[in-house]
């Protein structure tokens, strides 16, 4: 039977590779690249530096396509649909590629930034696919350092405060408003740095940006007084490079 692994590896910086990463990708035979386009053309080439370096000698293929693009402006009530959409439509190309690419009795590969169980869509993807039944495989998850582990060392903090819950969320929630429960909140996939919206309050912000790649900033302190700083850095950094990840962890004082 083929099968796939996916493997966590890391939110930049190759050396985030454990491993059970670097034995993983040793032993694959096809690794699928998702192409984003060519301003984030060298996401691909750290993907491919990571392969001259722990493939091994043994013969591998590298197979891309192009990621099907993604409506990130949807409102509310239509983000859920919109994003069914979009996976729908990757489905399509993960399992042509597995069908076509990968031969029975091969292991085939996805490298998934930072770690496949937290906001990544893969293993979602993959059961998809099976529930098809239109190709049969099996699949192994490798997990990775994912840029919520990775911005909390860079600041040399830790995620939680003793004895409290954090919550992990995204921008469009945080936006919603504060959680209650928690007094430490992790935001992703903040488009919009609704982070603003709070400018006024009584909050610590650990903010990071390319986290473990040559191209990090990192930028903390009570909000009110870096908040402006943030979104200005944040602008010139997405000017300059095409693209922007960014991760931050605010936290009540």
């Amino acid at each position: 039977m083929r099968r796939i692994l996916v493997i966590g590896i890391g939110a930049g910086d190759p050396d985030h590779l454990t491993l059970q990463a670097v034995k993983a990708i040793a032993s694959a035979d096809v690794f699928f690249i998702l192409d984003k386009g060519e301003e984030k053309a060298d996401l691909v080439e750290l993907r491919r530096a990571i392969l001259a370096e722990h493939a091994g000698d043994r013969p591998y293929r590298v197979v891309q396509a192009r990621d099907p693009e993604r409506d990130r402006t949807a409102p509310t009530p239509a983000y859920s649909p919109a994003v069914g959409d979009w996976r729908q439509r990757r489905a399509d190309i993960c399992e042509r590629l597995i069908r076509e690419e990968l031969a029975e009795g091969e292991r085939g590969a996805f490298l998934v930034w930072g770690d496949p169980a937290l906001y990544d869509s893969t293993i979602g993807i993959l059961d998809d696919i099976l529930a098809r039944g239109a190709v049969a495989f099996d699949y192994e998850v490798v997990p990775g350092v994912s840029s919520v582990s990775a911005l909390a060392a860079r600041h040399r903090t830790g995620l939680n405060q003793v004895g409290r819950p954090v919550r992990i969320t995204t921008g469009r929630r945080l936006s919603e408003g504060l959680p209650a429960d928690a007094d430490d909140v992790v935001v992703m996939l903040d488009a919009h740095q609704a982070f603003t919206r709070y400018r006024d309050e009584d909050l610590h912000i650990f903010w990071g940006a390319y986290v473990g790649t040559p191209d990090e900033i990192l930028i903390s302190g009570p909000l009110p007084e870096v908040a402006d700083r943030i979104v200005r850095t944040r602008a010139e950094a997405r000017e300059r490079k095409g693209w922007i990840m960014d991760t931050y962890l605010l936290r009540r004082e």
